[in-house]
């Protein structure tokens, strides 16, 4: 690689002589990710101007153009069958970079989930909780109030006893690491964690998944936008110092993990949550005066994502005098400075005469600025470094990057279903219990503190206390003078997905559906994070489009657009792919929320009721993932029958019939119905003889969409039947729980010892 010294820090890169072989050594020497045709692109550029780059310009477009930057491999799907889905009952006030969806006349919520994958592979602590920063400070830049957390996480087996490729932590390893990450960070800001997944297959060995979630509240008034449109506007940094920690960030999430990723530590960010709450609580107030005329956090892509996106979005450029930057380090070059991702900072588009007021909050929090910058009239992106320009080149060429229509092929699945022998039912159901992605996530959960800030009506676990189990969405109450909520739920099957990626994205709608209906929430909006492998593999492509077209079916028949979201491709590692992952994060409305219900049984006596159709599609089913058995038949979704029974089910609960509720997902209807009589401390006799006919496993154990299990008062069973399609399949009663079909029983297990087990499964690797 042939460079020049400009002057000191600041080099010229010899790209427009370069050869097919010399762009490739130039992108690997200096980290850029790119592919050889992209550098052809760039060499054509600078050939057409005349000149050679410095190396800031062309760490700046590797930046833009990088897979989690410009989406080249997504967009043009994303924009077929994700974006614009219209609403039936959600008003969207605006798409950036994250979903503003109106609330109520006054306020609007605010929310978005992403991925932190990569670097949590490599260092789980700081990874994860990097990633939580990021998020937060998503939703914080759109002048919202950060008010609750997910964490969707996804890991091999904690008993992996199997070889690891070089490079490569156990998973047990990863799960406290990541865990402890997204503990520390949340808790230390001050915000609650309220819903998440702990999900283990062994496909995530090589390649755990982190996805973190943050939801917020602002005043419609205060909203404000991540692009600036006028000129003269000063550019000014808040929060925390530049480092080289975070460097080449987004360039290694569009890597491939192999056995030298150990060695791209510097790409993961240093998260510091002390500062960040203060942080927060500048940014606010300085939204509350009305100084703010556009703000961007600094994640992914550093300076070099904010300032190109915010100006480019609002048809400005800009000159940027990075020598004003605070830095950690003394020495660092401008191109570190530039795409440096160092946590906690913001970019305020702030007014002259506003600039003394922002001066006095920044003392009062006790937080540092720089004003490293202004807005200009030519759509050029100018950089100077003590006085030298050092980069002048348009923003579109920079910002807008490339886009690939990626060539992909669809996988035709043969379908077959596997009948094994009938089994013990004892056995199976208390071996089901155990199984790690149904037993109880209580380690985790109790790990986050969901009680911060005081709004959490409902909790991550529901039931009498000390005796709590699994629910299916967490109910805020978002403002101190209105009864009105927002329900919260995270929503994956990698199982079902990877068998058939169209309807594995239709049954993972119908099941964040499913967990906002059961706490008695409309549906009202979802934001998506699909995790996926090589995007420049056709079979990869294909799952990735097959997901985005299922995904966008559901939304669209049930009318409940997706606000926000992120793509996170090329999670492969040792030649493996992870399966599709499409993770949803959806939010509910309460108009009431003294009117949410729980999934634990309260009283003995109640009726016990189905809702839905069960059916004989087991491939994908915990049950039979448990069997060894095989199957490619996965549960069909009907979008129909989603909305029509949603419909019946919440007018039901508005009208107080239902006592409690849970959706039938992972383990069936079994599983179910134990983790209602583990919250209640109440057992349950259950006759399935009423329903299907099918036989008793597959009425127990499949995960049939769109289901759940229904506690009623005896008085109120008539209204109930009356509004809802239901089968009486039992009663709640006494401390065990009995299942019998018809004439046959099939077990009789007691409250106390199915909660042993539901408890024991995971609690002795998660310490």
């Amino acid at each position: 690689m042939k460079l020049k010294k400009i002057e000191d820090g600041v080099y010229e890169v010899n790209i427009i002589d370069a050869t097919d072989e010399e762009l490739h050594e130039i992108n690997n020497t200096m980290g850029l990710a790119l592919s050889v045709e992209e550098m052809k692109k760039i060499r054509d550029f600078f050939r057409e101007m005349g000149r050679n780059p410095t190396d800031l310009e062309i760490h700046a477009i590797a930046q833009g153009w990088s897979e989690h930057c410009s989406y080249k491999s997504s967009k043009p799907v994303l924009r077929k069958y994700i974006f614009g889905i219209p609403s039936e009952h959600t008003m969207i006030v605006m798409q950036d970079d994250a979903g503003v969806v109106e609330f109520d006349d006054e306020y609007a919520y605010v929310f978005k989930i992403e991925s932190h994958n990569h670097p949590s592979a490599v260092e789980p602590y700081g990874g994860a909780a990097t990633g939580v920063g990021g998020i937060i400070r998503d939703v914080l830049n759109m002048g919202a109030k950060p008010i609750a957390l997910v964490d969707p996480l996804f890991f091999g087996p904690p008993d992996y006893s199997g070889k690891l490729n070089k490079g490569v932590k156990h998973p047990l390893f990863l799960i406290n690491g990541v865990i402890s990450g997204i503990r520390d960070y949340g808790n230390r800001v001050g915000i609650p964690t309220v819903a998440g997944i702990t999900y283990f297959h062994e496909d995530y060995i090589n390649n755990v998944l982190v996805n973190a979630g943050c939801l917020g509240i602002v005043k419609k008034d205060k909203i404000v936008r991540s692009a600036v449109y006028s000129t003269g506007i000063k550019l000014v940094m808040v929060g925390g110092r530049t480092g080289r920690d975070g460097i080449h960030g987004v360039n290694f999430a569009s890597k491939i993990l192999d056995e030298k990723s150990e060695e791209e530590r510097q790409a993961v960010q240093l998260g510091n949550p002390i500062l960040k709450e203060p942080l927060i609580h500048l940014v606010l107030e300085a939204n509350e005066r009305g100084i703010i005329h556009g703000m961007k956090d600094l994640g992914g892509g550093g300076l070099g994502s904010v300032v190109g996106e915010m100006c480019h979005a609002g048809g400005v450029g800009a000159n940027v005098y990075l020598d004003k930057v605070l830095l950690k380090e003394g020495d660092m070059a401008p191109w570190e400075i530039w795409v440096s991702e160092s946590q906690e900072r913001m970019l305020l588009a702030i007014e002259d005469k506003n600039l003394q007021t922002l001066e006095k909050l920044c003392e009062k929090w006790d937080i540092e600025m720089s004003v490293i910058g202004e807005t200009i009239e030519q759509k050029n992106l100018r950089i100077f470094w003590h006085g030298n320009k050092i980069l002048d080149m348009p923003l579109e060429f920079i910002t807008a990057g490339v886009e690939y229509e990626r060539d992909y092929t669809v996988r035709r699945v043969q379908e077959m279903q596997e009948i094994p022998p009938e089994p013990n039912y004892r056995s199976v159901f208390l071996k089901l219990l155990s199984s790690y992605n149904i037993a109880s996530k209580e380690w985790v959960i109790r790990q986050y503190d969901h009680e911060v800030q005081g709004r959490t009506v409902i909790k991550p676990m529901h039931g009498i206390v000390g005796y709590e189990s699994h629910g299916d969405a967490a109910v805020l109450k978002p403002l101190h003078d209105s009864w009105k909520g927002i329900a919260i739920t995270t929503v994956s099957n990698p199982h079902i997905s990877k068998l058939n990626p169209y309807l594995g994205a239709l049954y993972t709608v119908d099941e964040a559906v499913r967990n906002l209906v059961a706490v008695g929430a409309m549906p009202s909006s979802m934001s998506d994070g699909l995790n996926f492998g090589n995007p420049e593999r056709p079979e990869i492509m294909g799952e990735f489009v097959e997901t985005c077209r299922g995904l966008g079916d559901a939304a669209r028949a049930l009318g409940i657009p997706y606000v926000s979201g992120n793509v996170s491709f090329y999670n492969e590692a040792f030649g493996k792919n992870i399966p599709p992952t499409p993770v949803l994060m959806a939010v509910g409305i309460i108009d009431d929320i003294r009117n949410a219900i729980t999934s634990d049984f309260k009283k003995e006596g109640n009726y016990i009721y189905t809702i839905g159709k069960t059916t004989g599609e087991m491939g994908g089913s915990e049950y039979y993932s448990m069997l060894n058995a095989s199957s490619t038949i996965v549960p069909r979704v009907n979008v129909e029958r989603t909305k029509l029974l949603s419909k019946q089910l919440l007018s039901a609960i508005s009208k107080g019939l239902v006592e409690s509720c849970h959706d039938i997902s992972h383990g069936g209807l079994g599983v179910t119905i134990a983790e209602m009589s583990i919250g209640g401390n109440l057992g349950a006799e259950i006759d399935l003889k009423n329903m299907e006919h099918f036989r008793s496993d597959i009425k127990l154990f499949s995960e049939s969409p769109t289901r759940w299990v229904c506690e009623v008062q005896p008085e109120n069973a008539e209204k109930f039947e009356s509004h809802v399609e239901g089968k009486h399949i039992g009663v709640v009663d006494g401390e065990r729980l009995k299942v019998r079909d018809g004439e046959r029983w099939l077990f009789n297990v007691d409250v106390a010892t199915m909660r042993k087990i539901w408890r024991g499964s995971l609690e002795k690797y998660l310490r």
